[in-house]
């Protein structure tokens, strides 16, 4: 009867790293880094930093196009205008429950919408943390400084 493990043994390109302790200069070069498409599970991605538009993905869109968006507006807008159909979705399903597929839509495509506004605000948001990420850095070294000092 055989035995078998319930971890599979380690990939055989360990032994390349042997003799790493006594000279960290003896281990190979990681690869380079992956530029432009890969394929992962069947399915294509890139590396690429961009959020494609919403007509990429096939999804109307409904704010207004442009560099120039108020974000707060939009979002507000879209907010209302969420809660709006919520409410009309508790109505058509009290009154005429056949009917409820359009709103669901419409409750679905606003949800794209708004997904989408939020996302694209996430590098302002990257960008933000990491400026108060160094700013208390800042602050908490000025502040290691004065308790050396006194």
């Amino acid at each position: 009867m055989a035995t078998s493990s319930a971890y599979p043994p380690p990939p055989p390109f360990y032994r390349l790293y042997k003799d790493f302790e006594q000279d960290p200069s003896s281990a190979p070069e990681p690869p380079p880094p992956i530029e432009g498409s890969y394929q992962l599970f069947g399915a294509t991605y890139t590396t690429d930093v961009v959020l494609p538009s919403l007509e990429d993905q096939g999804v109307r869109q409904l704010y207004p196009k442009g560099p120039d968006i108020d974000f707060k507006k939009e979002l507000r807008t879209l907010n209302r205008e969420l809660q709006l159909h919520i409410l009309e979705l508790a109505d058509i399903l009290v009154e005429r429950p056949s009917q409820y597929a359009r709103r669901v839509e419409d409750i679905s495509l606003i949800f794209k919408n708004l997904h989408h506004l939020l996302n694209s605000l996430r590098p302002h948001q990257a960008r933000a943390t990491l400026i108060h990420l160094l700013e208390s850095q800042i602050q908490r070294r000025k502040q290691a400084i004065e308790d050396i000092k006194q």
